[in-house]
């Protein structure tokens, strides 16, 4: 009689932990396990892919002024099967723009993209906001990606990023997980990349920030398209 099964209070207590976040969590991460080992089991598709060294120096009215190179030490924590770290600019204007693409053939093995909102806290930068927001790259709807704007001193930054597979865009890293293992179970193979723009906000207007990511975003995401895996 002292069991759970017997006890009204006991069930709701534990009713109200597997409702809880902690054990959704254990649930997801629970599940992940199981269907990597059960797919571990068959060789991986790693599907054929264009290196990113090969994204053309200008696209629509952006040219690249500046490529940059990853430290090794970063590239060890990263794990990326390959990098594209740039700086672009428009004809006509001063704007700078930033675009890191760190490319993932395979995620076993403890190859994961690394979320810019843990990575550039430990650089030194702080989050003033953060939000999702729709890009109209010419797609049957838009895509909805990370917009948030940080701060390091007196200097302010827009950032967008994004988890692009399979000409799948996603925003959220829990949802990006779950289509990992859902391709995983499917097709055997776990590619994805990661896609970071960084646009300086100047004089703080963070709206005029906003429309350069988004017309660099349109600009180069159908190049974006044709150098990774589909």
């Amino acid at each position: 009689m002292g069991s759970i099964a017997g006890s009204p209070q006991r069930r709701r207590t534990l009713l109200k932990f597997l409702n809880s976040t902690p054990a959704r969590l254990v649930t997801v991460f629970l599940i992940i396990q199981t269907a990597l080992l059960y797919s571990s089991i068959r060789s991986e598709y790693i599907p054929p892919s264009r290196p990113l060294s090969e994204v053309p120096r200008e696209f629509g009215p952006w040219t690249m002024v500046q490529e940059g190179n990853v430290d090794k030490e970063i590239q060890d924590v990263l794990k990326a099967d390959d990098l594209l770290n740039r700086v672009y600019i428009a004809p006509g204007s001063s704007a700078q723009v930033s675009l890191f693409v760190a490319s993932f053939r395979t995620q076993r093995n403890g190859k994961t993209p690394h979320s810019p909102k843990n990575c550039l806290p430990g650089s030194g930068w702080t989050q003033l906001s953060s939000d999702k927001y729709p890009i109209n790259v010419g797609k049957a709807a838009p895509i909805v990606v990370n917009r948030y704007v940080i701060f390091h001193g007196e200097e302010r930054e827009l950032v967008f990023y994004w988890y692009q597979s399979r000409n799948r865009v996603v925003a959220d890293e829990f949802e990006a997980k779950f289509w990992v293992l859902a391709d995983a179970i499917r097709l055997n193979r776990t590619d994805t990349a990661l896609v970071r723009v960084i646009v300086p906000i100047h004089e703080k207007d963070e709206e005029l920030a906003t429309q350069t990511g988004v017309e660099f975003v349109k600009a180069f995401f159908g190049t974006l398209q044709q150098h990774l895996p589909s």
